[in-house]
Parts: C-alpha cells; sequence; structure tokens
C-alpha cells in the first residue's frame, strides 16, 4: 500500500509542477512577443491568460472533458441502475465518496475518470462496454477507475487535456497573425510571424504529446493492480482487458483526452513507436494482473 500513496504525493507534486511549467512558457512567449513588437501590454497579457489558464485547467476541465467527449449523467435507473450499484459498493470499498456516474452513447467499449479531487470525480463509461461486459468484469473496469481517483491520477490527467489543448491554440494564433498581418508594420516582421507559427504548429502535436507522456503509462499498471485489491479478483479485469482490447474505438475520440481511458480509444490503431503510447500494450496489463491473481 505503500506504493499507493507514493504514486499518490508523486502525481500531485507533479501536477503543480506541469501547471508552474505551463505558467512560466506562456509568461515567456508574452515576453518574447511583447519585446519583438515593442508593446509591454502583451506580457500583461500573457500573465493574465497564464494565471487564467491554471485557474480554468484546475477547476473547470472535468466540464471541459465531459463536453469534448459528449458524456451525460447516467440516470439511476433502468439499464443503469446495477452501474450506479457498481460505483457506490466500490467507492465504500475504496473509502471514496460516491463519483458521479456518467455514460457516452458510443459502441467502442471504454471508460474514464476525472475530476480535480476525490469530492469532485466523475466515472464515465460507453454503452459499448455495458452491452459487453458481465458484471464481475465491469466492476474490475469501475475499480480501475475508483482506483485513478484513490491515487489522485485524475487531476494530471484532466489538467494535461486543457494545457495540451491550449498549445495547438496558441500555434494557430501564430499561424491567422501571419496570415492577416496582425502585429506587424513591415514584411519582414510578419514573416518572423510567420515563422514562429509554422515552428509552434509542428511542435504542437509533439508538445500535447509529451504533456501526456508526463503523466506516465505507470499509472495504468497502478490502477490495475490496486483495482484488483478493491475487487480481490483480478481476473475480473484481466477477462474485461481481453474484451475491449482493439475494440475501443470511439467515434469522438480525441487525442487531448486519448490518455485518459482505460484502453486506446482509437481502437486497435497503434502509433508508430512504443514511446508515444498513451497506454502501456494491454497483453502486459493482462500479463501482470494474471500474476495477481
Amino acid at each position: 500500500m505503500a506504493t499507493l500513496y507514493t504514486s499518490k504525493d508523486a502525481n500531485i507534486k507533479k501536477t503543480w509542477l506541469l501547471m508552474t511549467v505551463f505558467f512560466i512558457f506562456v509568461i515567456a512567449v508574452g515576453w518574447g512577443i511583447s519585446w519583438y513588437m515593442g508593446s509591454s501590454i502583451i506580457l500583461y497579457i500573457a500573465v493574465g491568460i497564464a494565471i487564467l489558464m491554471n485557474i480554468f485547467s484546475y477547476w473547470y476541465s472535468d466540464k471541459l472533458v465531459v463536453k469534448m467527449t459528449g458524456a451525460k449523467p447516467a440516470p439511476n435507473e433502468g439499464r443503469y441502475e446495477e452501474l450506479h450499484n457498481i460505483v457506490e459498493n466500490l467507492a465504500i470499498t475504496a473509502g471514496l465518496p460516491k463519483p458521479r456516474v456518467y455514460v457516452i452513447q458510443d459502441q467502442g467499449p471504454n471508460a474514464f475518470a476525472t475530476g480535480r479531487n476525490p469530492e469532485h470525480a466523475l466515472i464515465t463509461v460507453t454503452t459499448g462496454l455495458l452491452d459487453l461486459l458481465e458484471r464481475v468484469e465491469l466492476e474490475g473496469v469501475i475499480a480501475h477507475e475508483m482506483s485513478h481517483i484513490k491515487n489522485r491520477d485524475i487531476l494530471i490527467g484532466t489538467v494535461a487535456v486543457v494545457l495540451a489543448g491550449f498549445i495547438a491554440i496558441l500555434a494557430d494564433i501564430f499561424i491567422r497573425m501571419s496570415i492577416f498581418g496582425i502585429g506587424g508594420d513591415n514584411d519582414n516582421k510578419s514573416g518572423w510571424i510567420m515563422i514562429i507559427g509554422i515552428i509552434l504548429a509542428i511542435l504542437a502535436p509533439l508538445a500535447a504529446k509529451m504533456i501526456q507522456l508526463a503523466v506516465s503509462r505507470k499509472r495504468e499498471f497502478l490502477a490495475d493492480s490496486s483495482g484488483a485489491l478493491l475487487t480481490r479478483y483480478p481476473e475480473g479485469l484481466a477477462s474485461a482487458l481481453e474484451k475491449i482490447s482493439g475494440k475501443g474505438e470511439m467515434k469522438k475520440a480525441g487525442y487531448s483526452t486519448a490518455h485518459l481511458f482505460i484502453v486506446n480509444p482509437f481502437g486497435g490503431k497503434k502509433s508508430f513507436t512504443k514511446f508515444f503510447m498513451t497506454h502501456p500494450p494491454v497483453e502486459e496489463r493482462i500479463k501482470a494482473l494474471k500474476t495477481q491473481a
């Protein structure tokens, strides 16, 4: 159990580090633009943006994730009654408040947890997951997501969504400034803005991926392990992973939220190297669970 507490503390520190680096990065960009354009007001704007984005990423990123994934609150009745019961029972076992329960109308079997802390957490599953899994398998998946909440993985994972997205927005602003000639009184200045925009446009996806990797794939192994401790039945999650492996492709999957899901939301599509995968190979996760059984 010491590993779980160590991971929780490390995740909290990592979140603050990520937000601090982002704060410094935005101010540095603002200072560079203000120096180049001879207008100090741009630096003040950059400071304001950095502060507001950090506040937003902490307090409201879960709402943004829900909006981006198309998740809706699951009523505590009908086909979702059993889901609510599983979430409530596992929350009691984990010593956590019951998370809000959301559902995505999508046949790709998948799930994720988000929120800034256990008191403001939510667990989301797809209708495809509910259709595919047996109860013990669904319990394994929910226990996995509950472990993310307990280990405080959800905060850094959710913050990463906002910060990675903002990097892409910043690149787009530079491109538009160069196209419409904003902020430049000569062709040379406009040309430099275009160059900066192109560089950021190239680096933005890589930076976003590196932010996601900063969350660390190790958290998935830890959530699998601690989730199995919650249910005391590792075979349930192992069986669930076998069923959904390569089938988790979702219609509304996005690269900025991909690292939140229990399996790759792009289904069988894999990155060109193992290093850039946001999830560890399912085969390795299943093997680890079976040794825990």
